[in-house]
């Protein structure tokens, strides 16, 4: 009896995330329910321009309506910049260089310990304390009914409840190739798609 919303990698597009908000809050209006969630399944930064903005948007999204945002590997790269500067040049490998931008930090050309903890503790300071509480508070799944969300997918063959914070944020051809049940239909973010991908089990 519950209608869900379920939103894949948004990745620094405030853009699209913003006429996306417009398309549930229409969706709603046209078909009225009494018991929807909506449910953002992480990777919010890096890549596109805007990962400051999309933070906003998800933390005012979350006071208005209640919505369930989990954590995604590029957050989770994001805290662990924040703490060891030295993933710098992996961080900026998928995207982390954007992020950095959006907060009005710029990182210089050289590549030493000393010019990433300069980096980092500018993040540090740029970064607001409502991010700060976002970032830090996001869950690594959520289960409704007959469906478990999460980030990048699953173990095969580990009960649900058992997953690891390594495969719920980083999985991917195991679970993808995977073909027999996990119990309940995960849905999951991570892997690019042009189309839902909608698999038998």
């Amino acid at each position: 009896g519950r209608r869900i919303y379920a939103v894949g990698d948004v990745h620094g597009r405030a853009d699209l995330l913003s006429k996306l908000f417009m398309r549930i809050d229409a969706d709603l209006k046209a078909r009225p329910t009494a018991d929807s969630v909506q449910i953002f399944l992480g990777d919010y930064i890096d890549r596109g321009p805007n990962s400051r903005q999309v933070v906003d948007l998800l933390i005012a999204r979350r006071r208005e309506h209640g919505a369930i945002c989990l954590k995604g590997n590029h957050e989770d790269y994001a805290l662990q910049f924040l703490s060891d500067p030295a993933v710098l040049n992996q961080w900026k490998k998928i995207g982390g260089l954007n992020t950095l931008l959006s907060y009005g930090v710029t990182p210089t050309r050289r590549d030493n310990p000393q010019s990433q903890h300069e980096v980092a503790t500018a993040l540090d300071q740029a970064i607001p304390d409502s991010h700060r509480r976002f970032f830090q508070g996001l869950g690594l799944s959520f289960t409704c009914g007959d469906f478990f969300f999460a980030h990048a997918g699953v173990r095969p063959g580990i009960p649900l409840h058992e997953q690891s914070q390594q495969d719920l944020l980083w999985i991917r051809e195991d679970f993808l190739l995977h073909e027999e049940d996990f119990g309940k239909v995960v849905v999951h973010g991570h892997t690019p798609a042009r189309e839902p991908d909608i698999r038998p089990n």
